[in-house]
């Protein structure tokens, strides 16, 4: 069985087909980080016009790379949702055009499942049952996953998310877009306990998510202190550590409350360096196991929604005629594989 993966969440263009026997054949990316930068974050009609220029040339580049023709697809996968709805519509239109002309099912993959799933196009796949921590632009959710579908939201971010905070932070430390990265490679140069800033929510039970305060903590810290590149860089450092030990002691205590052996991180912030070693060094001392996605399948991709959506063909989950995008798509209303 093979599936056409087409990813249009927000401002990256990812096209891929994975066969469910010889694996990964092809995967595109076209990244907007250039035509966004200018305005400091996302401009969400821009982002959709850049998609209906790039996804259909995408699409024959993934279908040439993976020697395959229509007849070679057995169904096309789109985000549906969550996500920014413009953007949803482009990959969601085409989507579903493609698999009407084809002759195919067509399926609409839930964004967040895409990255939950990612680490499923591994070698060192996870096993079911496992602790999922989601980290993204938009998202920061803790995830009890029994199987594909069945997934109960332990926990997750009452305000702004974990990359969110690191992109505005980024930004209040005038640095450029988009932010997190920079912010990640400035706190390399930074001191360790040069500065301690907050563990947000750790000082009462419960495994929900505030970045917030966080970032105002950081934002005043920046204001009262010296503006050289010594301080900037142990401020990065002290707001990166914070965010890191934040995001452990939640998995630490999820992992405790149901017993689970293995975590699963995934999202745009599973990248970062210092998180990965973190969550690493804690399963060694829990007696667990790690795993997240390689470098490339962190951020958004064609590559997850591809393999998400095989899943879900498998099961017959399919969309009828109608073109639909959910921008607010709460991950544990899916259906069960």
């Amino acid at each position: 069985m093979r599936v056409i993966g087409i990813e249009t969440s927000c401002d990256e263009t990812g096209i891929a087909i994975y066969d469910d026997k010889l694996g990964l054949l092809s995967h595109m990316l076209y990244s907007q980080v250039k035509l966004h930068a200018d305005y400091g974050g996302v401009v969400p009609e821009l982002a959709s016009r850049d998609h209906v220029r790039k996804i259909v040339p995408l699409i024959k580049q993934a279908l040439a790379k993976a020697d395959s023709t229509l007849d070679d697809i057995d169904g096309v996968a789109y985000t549906k949702g969550p996500g920014l709805i413009g953007a949803l519509l482009v990959g969601a239109c085409v989507g579903r055009s493609l698999a009407y002309s084809w002759g195919k099912p067509a399926i609409g993959v839930h964004h967040m499942e895409g990255h939950l799933l990612a680490p499923m196009l591994e070698d060192d796949a996870p096993e079911f049952p496992f602790i999922a921590l989601l980290v993204s632009g938009g998202h920061t959710m803790l995830v009890q996953v029994e199987g594909i579908g069945q997934y109960q939201v332990l926990g997750e971010s009452v305000d702004d998310a974990a990359g969110e905070a690191f992109d505005k932070t980024a930004k209040l430390m005038g640095l450029d877009y988009p932010g997190g990265p920079r912010l990640a490679k400035l706190a390399e140069q930074g001191e360790s306990g040069a500065y301690r800033f907050p563990r947000p929510m750790t000082d009462r039970p419960g495994l929900d998510f505030s970045f917030s305060g966080l970032k105002t903590f950081t934002a005043n810290t920046i204001n009262a202190e010296p503006d050289d590149a010594q301080t900037r860089a142990n401020i990065a450092r002290a707001f990166e550590d914070a965010v890191v030990d934040t995001l452990s002691i939640k998995c630490k205590r999820a992992l405790k409350q149901t017993g689970y052996q293995r975590l699963v991180i995934a999202g745009g912030v599973s990248a970062n360096a210092r998180l990965r070693s973190s969550l690493a060094d804690m399963m060694i001392k829990l007696g667990g196991k790690v795993y997240y996605p390689r470098g490339e399948f962190c951020t958004d991709n064609g590559a997850m929604i591809a393999y998400a959506g095989l899943q879900r063909l498998r099961a017959n989950q399919i969309e009828d005629l109608a073109v639909k995008g959910q921008p607010r798509w709460p991950l544990d209303s899916l259906p069960a594989v």
